[in-house]
């Protein structure tokens, strides 16, 4: 799996391969070297993780929020944005959203729950639908105030990174 990523103000690109409990990474970032290794990854309990790297062992906490992730390693905190290429860069944040609105699979994964059906109001920030990635299950909120008028989230179906779930205008 590859992912455009953003670790606080650092652009960069994130390369995943999981081989049975272990998984394969390659990080490169403007300006740096390339980091590439091997870890051993055991989920402990939802969201959390026991990373073991270079021999160092790590707790790692995995966070949602919104459309980032906040990564929790040892008490370090590192907020994380898997960037969409075809967005456009520099939105602000709280912008106002009008019109239709699309929320789509931050990564590949797979649907777990929906939580809403096509037709129902729904409020900003209102769960919508729970993707499951990389063995956690991160649940997809309602950018604004709406209706669902379109739904193409199925539970069990396998999804895109970018895959467009839920419509709401």
């Amino acid at each position: 799996m590859k992912f455009d990523i953003r670790l606080g103000d650092k652009d960069g690109h994130l390369e995943l391969q999981q081989k049975g409990g272990d998984w394969t990474f390659r990080a490169d970032w403007a300006g740096e070297e390339s980091r590439e290794g091997t870890a051993s990854v055991l989920e402990v309990e939802p969201g959390v993780y026991s990373v073991l790297a270079n021999g160092r062992s790590f707790e790692v906490r995995i966070i949602q929020r919104d459309h980032h992730w906040l990564v929790d390693v040892d008490g370090r905190e590192y907020p994380i944005e898997v960037l969409d290429p075809r967005s456009r860069r520099g939105r602000k944040a709280g912008a106002v959203l009008d019109g239709r609105q699309n929320v789509t699979a931050p990564m590949p994964g797979k649907v777990v729950r929906v939580l809403v059906a096509q037709g129902d109001s729904v409020q900003a920030g209102q769960g919508l639908v729970v993707v499951e990635a990389m063995k956690m299950q991160n649940e997809l909120r309602a950018p604004r105030d709406g209706v669902v008028v379109q739904l193409s989230a199925r539970e069990g179906a396998a999804v895109a990174a970018g895959e467009v779930l839920v419509t709401i205008e």
